[in-house]
Parts: structure tokens; C-alpha cells; sequence
């Protein structure tokens, strides 16, 4: 049990540990008992939050050339269907490299647009690199010069993933390994709201007049990347799309620039201004209306409807070439709705990007926004 808590609405809530968590636990601890021949019940992994996790190991089997063991999923307290399922690895020697993939339970990518490529199993690219990383150092400190396979299974995750997004998406056959930080910190949706708040008002107590707001960590990358804008000058707002707006007008920043994945803030299109698909979707909807005004005939809108992830819409839409034309009309919507949301004189701005194309399109403020930030 991780003993690590968090406040959140005067209540202390303990933290938990994701899924890559538990399975780089699992083959660091298979992997050090292949090269050591000894039986190891404990493990101790650094997760990229910077927190050491010491966890037990579970249902060790060993063979000749290989070895299994299990770590068990805490999610602590947060709603989470994976809490306490067993999450196995098994690793063996083979000539060189180090293989990762996945075995029963653990879904399989079957269209695009998401975080690994059609066929491969559906481990992220944070808790694949922990898997990779905790592999080399015991094969480093043991000097061993060979590779290793290792195969990530969750007996449970064929029937666990039907209680999930996973089949939706095109992830098939079990659950997905996921974390960014390998840690879980249970939060309120009014705890959520709160912690954008306190960081508006951080950011305005220092100083600042415009801001950089983005959903999540691929708005940060595309930010640094593509925008190079300075991080610091950034607040994640999750879903709360709307609620930040506000928050940001009530704070009477003069401008804020909104960067995020299409996945999400094509829902902006429509006027939905907080993103959680518990709240709403209506992601092809959008798409398809706005490539109906950009020429589509009934068949493509057809196609559209039948898409699961927005970058699966953009490779219909850009081999019928008119992917440009109905991301114009997108951003026109949205452009439009989030006028509406906020007051006269305060400068918004939207950039929509896709990991796969890159940027999308950009609202009429954004340039008059980024030179403005740029010069803060």
C-alpha cells in the first residue's frame, strides 16, 4: 500500500499506482530473478513523478528460461475498474534487443490515432520506456550482453475491458497499460476546478496578463515544440474548458490562448465546453457537419460517422482532400462559441493539432495572442 495522500474537498485521499507502474515492477522483479537465479518478493521502482514505489511480489513462476511474477494494481482512492488485479510479466533471454509486448488480457491497437500503431499491443509510450528502462539497468548491473522478451499479460483484462472505452476506440481483446507519472492522485472534479483557479491566480499574482491553457501533456509537448512558447507561462485545465474561461475573465487577464488535441477541443465546435465524454461527445458529428460544408458527399459523411477516433476522420478527410477546407470550418465554430463564453476585450484564442498532422488550424486571435505572450 502506497503511503502517499492528497486534500482534496477537506477530505484526505490516498494516491495508488497505474498499471505501467505495476507491470515495470513486474519485469524488473522477472527480470532480476532470470539473471540472478534467486527468488525476490519485494521491488522497489522509481516511477516519473519521482516517487519510489516498494511493492510485493506475487505468483512467481520460474522456468528453465524464463520467469513470471505478478504485481497487484492499487488505484488507491480513486474509481478505478483495474484496483486490485493481478498485472504479470514474464520475461526470457533471447539474442539481442529488448522486446516488449503484450499477451492475454492486454488490448490490442486495431485503428489509428492512438498512442502506439495498429497491431501493437496497448502499452503507452511513458510505461513502454519504464518497462524498457528498468529492463537495461538489471541487465547493465548484471552484466549481461544478451536481450530480453517481455510479455505484459492481465488474466482479467479480457472482461475488465468491456467496462471500459477500450473496445470503442478500437482497442480490442483487453485493457491498456497507462500512466504518465506512475502514480494515481484521486481528485474531485470540484478539487480539479479549484487547482485551475489557484493557478490563474499564481500566474496573475506574478504578473501575468495572458496565458497558455491546454488540457494535458500532448498540449504541452505541441506547445514546446511547435509554439515555443515558454512552458512556465502554461495551465492545464484538463476538461474544464469553460470553467477556466471564466475563471480567467474573472481574474481580468487580458487574453488567453486555448492549445489542444482535436480529440478534445473539436467538441468546442459545437459549444460543449467541458470535455469528459461522461458529459458529452458528438466528436463525428462535428466533423461530419463541418465536412458536409466543405463538400462531402454522403458516402464520406457516412465513412465519418462510422470513425472512432478523430485522426481515423482526418485520414478520410485528407484523402479526399478537403481536410484544410473543413478544419476552416471547424475553426470557425469554435471560434464563434468561444466569443460567446467570454467578455468583450479579452483576447481568446484556439489551436487545434493532431500528434499525427501536426497542426490543424488556428482561431483569428492566435497570432495577435502568441506575439502579445511573447513579448511578457
Amino acid at each position: 500500500m502506497l503511503d502517499r495522500y492528497v486534500f482534496k474537498d477537506n477530505k484526505k485521499l490516498r494516491c495508488g499506482y497505474t498499471t505501467g507502474s505495476c507491470a515495470t515492477a513486474a519485469t524488473k522483479a522477472a527480470t532480476l530473478m532470470l539473471l540472478s537465479d534467486e527468488i525476490i518478493h519485494h521491488i522497489s521502482v522509481m516511477t516519473p513523478k519521482g516517487v519510489r514505489l516498494d511493492l510485493k511480489v506475487l505468483d512467481i513462476t520460474r522456468n528453465k528460461d524464463s520467469v513470471t511474477c505478478a504485481i497487484q494494481k492499487d488505484a488507491g482512492d480513486d474509481a478505478d475498474v483495474t484496483d486490485g488485479i493481478l498485472i504479470y510479466s514474464t520475461v526470457s533471454k533471447i539474442d539481442t534487443g529488448i522486446m516488449i509486448d503484450g499477451g492475454i488480457g492486454v488490448g490490442r491497437i486495431t485503428k489509428p490515432g492512438l498512442d502506439q500503431e495498429v497491431g501493437q499491443a496497448a502499452i503507452n509510450s511513458v510505461p513502454r520506456k519504464m518497462i524498457f528502462d528498468a529492463v537495461t539497468s538489471v541487465c547493465e548491473e548484471a552484466e549481461y550482453k544478451g536481450g530480453m522478451n517481455v510479455i505484459i499479460s492481465i488474466p482479467e483484462g479480457v472482461s475488465l475491458a468491456k467496462k471500459t472505452f477500450n473496445p470503442r476506440l478500437g482497442i480490442v481483446g483487453g485493457i491498456s497499460i497507462l500512466g504518465t507519472s506512475g502514480i494515481v492522485e484521486p481528485m474531485s472534479e470540484a478539487a480539479l476546478v479549484d487547482t485551475i483557479k489557484a493557478e490563474i491566480s499564481m500566474s496573475v499574482a506574478s504578473g501575468a496578463k495572458y496565458l497558455v491553457v491546454t488540457p494535458g501533456n500532448y498540449g504541452e509537448a505541441f506547445i514546446s515544440n511547435s509554439l515555443s512558447i515558454d512552458l512556465s507561462k502554461t495551465v492545464k485545465c484538463s476538461n474544464f474548458i469553460g470553467e477556466t474561461i471564466d475563471m480567467a475573465c474573472e481574474y481580468k487577464l487580458k487574453g488567453m490562448l486555448i492549445v489542444g488535441h482535436i480529440g478534445k477541443l473539436v467538441k468546442l465546435g459545437a459549444g460543449i465546453m467541458n470535455t469528459h465524454s461522461k458529459w458529452a461527445d458528438g466528436r463525428m458529428e462535428i466533423l461530419c457537419s463541418c465536412a458536409l460544408l466543405a463538400g462531402a458527399d454522403t458516402k464520406l459523411l457516412k465513412q465519418i460517422l462510422e470513425c472512432d477516433t478523430t485522426d481515423g476522420v482526418l485520414e478520410i478527410l485528407e484523402r479526399a482532400r478537403i481536410m484544410n477546407e473543413t478544419m476552416k470550418i471547424l475553426m470557425e465554430r469554435i471560434d464563434y462559441h468561444i466569443q460567446h463564453r467570454a467578455y468583450d476585450g479579452f483576447v481568446l484564442g484556439v489551436v487545434v493539432f493532431s500528434n499525427k498532422y501536426g497542426l490543424l488550424g488556428k482561431t483569428k486571435q492566435v497570432d495577435l495572442l502568441i506575439s502579445r505572450l511573447e513579448k511578457e
